[in-house]
């Protein structure tokens, strides 16, 4: 394992909120079979994996409107295909998924180390909690907020700034760990050190580009 920068020092941080998509759990199968049967539902074309992968982390609603325009459907059809999503999402939530390795070693030491950790993502909090249950992730949460708890979903600050207060630490002694520019530009504006993964739903952005305090392989890598 890479040694953390000094920047990242265990003594320096109070508190981390994670992102789920692509920083804990590799979801992509999920969304595939989601929106593969979303699309049947609703007579649309199927789309690639590479697409469903490059449309992720800005929220499902995000999602379901770019395939809609992907297939050159109306936007008339986004509830019905929303409706659709949701019921279909939810009937193989976690079905697809496996979590992404180091995760369990990270959470384990963060968690004995007295770390308070949220869990914080785009995701509607219907998905949310149903699969950090499944995969036994929700014990390690002081918090869990979804993409629909507050008015504005990342990369706007407001999700992070109530994490912050809602675990009664400060945003700079409190470590964003995401894997994309969503999170970055969160993190930035809420005034969080920040912390990548390479592996997730990055977009094709170059990760040395993101101006993170550290970039990761595995999340265990953190404060070693």
């Amino acid at each position: 394992m890479r040694p953390s920068s000094p920047a990242l020092r265990r003594e320096a941080i109070d508190a981390a909120i994670i992102d789920l998509d692509g920083t804990l759990v590799d979801t992509l199968g999920d969304f595939e079979a989601a929106i593969g049967r979303m699309s049947v539902e609703m007579g649309l074309p199927a789309v690639p994996r590479e697409f469903i992968a490059s449309s992720v982390g800005w929220g499902s609603e995000h999602l379901v409107r770019a395939v809609l325009r992907q297939t050159g459907a109306a936007p008339s059809v986004f509830d019905g295909a929303w409706a659709s999503f949701q019921r279909c999402y939810l009937a193989i939530n976690g079905a697809h998924s496996r979590i992404f390795p180091g995760v369990i070693e990270a959470l384990d030491r963060f968690a004995a180390s007295g770390l308070k950790l949220a869990c914080v993502t785009n995701k509607p909090t219907a998905f949310t909690q149903p699969l950090l249950a499944k995969l036994s992730l929700a014990r390690y949460f002081d918090i869990v907020y979804g993409g629909d708890a507050f008015a504005r979903k990342k990369p706007d600050p407001m999700p992070l700034i109530e994490a912050c207060a809602a675990l009664d630490t400060e945003p700079e002694r409190t470590l964003m760990i995401g894997d994309s520019a969503v999170d970055a530009q969160a993190a930035r504006s809420a005034g969080c050190p920040l912390a990548l993964v390479r592996y997730g739903f990055n977009h094709g952005a170059s990760m040395e580009a993101l101006g993170a305090d550290q970039l990761l392989d595995r999340i265990d890598e953190l404060f070693v």
